[in-house]
């Protein structure tokens, strides 16, 4: 049984542990207020993006002088997995539950014979997919030193899987991110990039819709500079994702550890005024002992 000094060591130091945790908890609250304003505010542009370029696509659906980003190489051999995490930990399951995701579509692509690169954005995603799968890793993107996100780190981003793309070493990307819905709801999402992929109800909401467009310049120029652009447009929003998630994952773990603070330090408080009452409860038996021998 320990003893009282160590009882109290042992409070303090989980006091100290929920006085930090509480801290962080409140840092994450204040952080993700912005971040989520930024995440939201990025889904429509987004959206808009994909819906004129389903639009603009749908002309090409089917033909050999189609955009090589939008029909592809013809080929789904080699497999590019963009997964973007956190750079730090301490956010629940909101690292593990992305690099999840992929490790299983890896696997499932691996089975079929296919082979599978994977480019990192984010130093935890690297970390747990080193685990089983380092013969597969690429290169390793870290954020750490980005203070705030910014259009031109996707679109740095973008540039290098296109370059990639445009030297052959892969034939479809896949980017792996954790979309957020609430502080205590992020979701893991894979959205395909290249070639782009769209959703069925909105091609063929705008072929059968009554509105129709005339586009200047026409369509193959529009084309060529929307479906880059559309790369690094999605990196950016799953960017801006990402970090709403992280803070809202990080704010409940935080909140989740503070409450399991206190549940202990009232534990072990119970436990330390226990071990003292016994003790002087011993001490008062000895003294009465010691004067009735008297």
């Amino acid at each position: 049984m320990p003893s009282l000094k160590d009882l109290k060591n042992r409070i303090n130091s989980v006091k100290s542990t929920q006085k930090i945790t509480k801290a962080m908890q409140m840092v994450a609250a204040a952080k993700l207020r912005r971040a989520q304003d930024a995440a939201e505010s990025a889904r429509p542009y987004a959206e808009r993006m994909e819906k004129v370029l389903a639009g603009l696509g749908a002309a090409y659906e089917g033909r050999p002088d189609a955009p090589v980003l939008l029909s592809g190489t013809g080929r789904e051999d080699v497999h590019l997995l963009v997964v973007a995490t956190g750079e730090r930990g301490l956010a629940g399951g909101f690292n593990s539950s992305i690099a999840r995701m992929a490790r299983e579509h890896a696997t499932k692509l691996i089975a079929e014979g296919k082979t599978v690169k994977i480019l990192t954005v984010g130093k935890k995603g690297a970390d747990i997919l080193k685990r089983g799968l380092a013969k597969h890793m690429g290169e390793q993107i870290s954020l750490r030193d980005v203070k705030q996100l910014g259009y031109a780190t996707a679109q740095e981003i973008g540039s290098k899987i296109l370059a990639m793309y445009s030297a052959g070493e892969f034939d479809v990307a896949t980017l792996f991110y954790s979309r957020f819905q609430s502080v205590i709801s992020q979701v893991p999402t894979a959205q395909q990039i290249i070639p782009a992929k769209f959703e069925k109800a909105e091609g063929e909401a705008l072929k059968s819709g009554s509105a129709i467009y005339e586009y200047e310049p026409d369509e193959e120029a529009l084309l060529e500079d929307l479906l880059p652009r559309n790369v690094s447009v999605q990196i950016f929003r799953a960017l801006l994702e990402n970090n709403a998630s992280f803070f809202g994952a990080q704010m409940t773990a935080m909140d989740n550890a503070t409450r399991n603070a206190g549940e202990m330090i009232t534990k072990l408080q119970l436990s330390y005024n226990r071990q003292r009452q016994a003790q002087i409860t011993k001490e008062l038996i000895e003294i009465i002992s010691g004067a009735e021998a008297l």
